[in-house]
């Protein structure tokens, strides 16, 4: 079975606004990303803002009804052409691109925030990734990503119990070896320039694991996620890093 297969989302791309979609629950997931990169960024009106893997647009559209100037990129044509219609119709002036995260078609110190979230597990090299982020952001600019820990909890979470048990996405989405540990990529930011890295755990589905599939069944279903922040990043975590 091919891992990793992100053929997925051009799949989804025709239904990604519909409640009904497989992808929906995901654009419940950015206020919840938002509490924690609100504390670095209290105030989004008027920055210029690169969302790297915005696939359909939920992230960009929620930094745009913020006042953000927002651009979005992906390797999906079909995501973005979504996301164009999509935006046009809310009546919101975003710029989309086709493109990835390895090879951003930006001119350097271009952006005062990249945002990059449930995109780092994806990518064909996340150094590269990273190094082409620091590029674009201007001096004292911020990373803000989440991503999936390589570790066996995330295997039995994001892998077994989602796309193998209940099937809430498809199987072959994820690939765990591609899954990034927090001690890797903050290597990989400190060698690409970045400074004052902060980790966090993001939890969403509870840490007792005999409740985990309810909350995953729940969760999913309903789009009613709760987030905690704290130090155990066995499966999912959030940061910042600024460049320079």
């Amino acid at each position: 079975m091919e891992r990793n297969n992100l053929a997925f989302y051009d799949q989804q791309a025709a239904q990604w606004w519909s409640e009904t979609a497989t992808i929906f629950p995901l654009s419940k997931m950015n206020p919840l990303r938002f509490e924690y990169f609100d504390r670095a960024i209290p105030e989004w009106d008027g920055l210029r803002v690169l969302d790297v893997g915005c696939g359909g647009g939920y992230t960009c559209e929620f930094l745009a009804q913020r006042g953000a100037v927002v651009t979005g990129i992906d390797q999906s044509a079909a995501c973005i052409q979504v996301a164009k219609d999509h935006g046009a119709a809310m009546g919101l002036t975003i710029d989309y691109r086709v493109g990835v995260g390895e090879n951003l078609p930006f001119g350097d110190d271009g952006f005062d925030v990249v945002v990059c979230v449930d995109v780092l597990e994806h990518v064909e090299s996340p150094a590269a990734t990273v190094m082409e982020i620091g590029r674009v952001l201007r001096p004292g600019g911020l990373f803000c990503f989440d991503t999936i820990n390589r570790t066996l909890r995330s295997h039995w979470i994001m892998i077994w119990l989602l796309e193998d048990v209940l099937r809430q996405i498809p199987r072959g989405v994820h690939d765990w070896q591609k899954f990034v540990r927090p001690e890797e990529l903050e290597e990989l930011l400190q060698q690409a320039g970045f400074s004052e890295v902060t980790m966090q755990g993001f939890d969403l589905f509870g840490r007792q694991p005999w409740a985990q599939m309810t909350n995953l069944m729940h969760f999913w279903q309903t789009g009613g996620f709760r987030v905690r922040f704290d130090q155990d990043t066995r499966v999912m975590y959030i940061g910042t890093a600024q460049w320079g």
